[in-house]
């Protein structure tokens, strides 16, 4: 059995995936609109064993992003590294252009415990756009996490533990604070300290619900059915109780897999 700690991006995965994952949260910042719909699409791929422990990633986010990544793993650590562009505006063009940036990240470790670091250098300015670090705590119970992310700036910890893997029964629980007044780097928004708590249950084989709700007052449910282990709709939404109208934003989706 391999000790390798995974990834970077396997640090607080699981709660991760639990909360946010296929709920559509962030927008790209360039996206296909029509009236009220907004449209993107979301092509990934990955080629394993190129040699023992290393792979290729290669994903797109049309028209947000898209990039190319070299992955190796080794019993006691993992390494990444990448070059993609991704949406950024310029303001001394007052426009949206794609940035060229290039990635690596490296975790050390095993499946128990890991501490690992990430970072983004944007060549066009020859700076630093980004950097991370992570801890994980992993037992057969739950998985808890400690992420600084945005150079360090807003702090997250999550908590992750499955209760019936029979029906993937799981609870999950993320707190966020931020240091500073700053701006999020990655969601371009203002970061109070919030607490957001999910559950998911699978009602049947190919049925999967989850909900969630936040200190900031939004409440939101995702419904996922697979057909035939290639196929897959969902539907989610959110609303913001504290709002003066509840209407809820919903969001449609469909994924294919081979």
């Amino acid at each position: 059995m391999s000790n390798s700690p995974g990834l970077y991006i396997d640090i607080g995965k699981k709660a991760r995936d639990l909360l946010y994952k296929d709920y559509g949260d962030k927008q790209p910042a360039n996206h296909f609109r029509y009236d009220c719909v907004d449209s993107n699409f979301d092509v990934s791929c990955q080629c394993d064993a190129i040699v023992p422990g290393l792979s290729t990633a290669f994903r797109s986010i049309i028209p947000d992003s898209g990039g190319v990544e070299l992955r190796y793993l080794h019993d006691y650590a993992g390494f990444t590294a990448g070059i993609g562009l991704k949406a950024g505006r310029h303001n001394h063009l007052q426009s949206v252009g794609l940035d060229r940036i290039v990635k690596f990240s490296v975790v050390a470790g095993n499946t128990v415990l890991s501490l690992g670091t990430d970072a983004a250098f944007d060549i066009s300015t020859r700076t630093f756009s980004n950097y991370n670090a992570g801890l994980s705590f992993n037992t057969a119970l739950f998985n808890a996490s400690v992420n600084l992310n945005d150079k360090l700036e807003n702090l997250r910890a999550s908590y992750y533990q499955e209760l019936v893997p029979l029906t993937r029964t799981a609870v999950a629980a993320e707190l966020k604070h931020s240091f500073s007044n700053h701006r999020s780097i990655s969601d371009n928004i203002p970061i109070p300290t919030s607490l957001t708590v999910g559950f998911q249950h699978g009602l049947f084989p190919s049925t999967l619900v989850k909900v969630r709700v936040n200190t900031n007052g939004k409440v939101g449910a995702h419904v996922q059915q697979s057909f035939w282990q290639k196929f897959s709709i969902a539907v989610s939404g959110e609303t913001d109780i504290r709002a003066s109208s509840w209407i809820p934003n919903v969001r449609f989706g469909m994924a294919f897999s081979s």
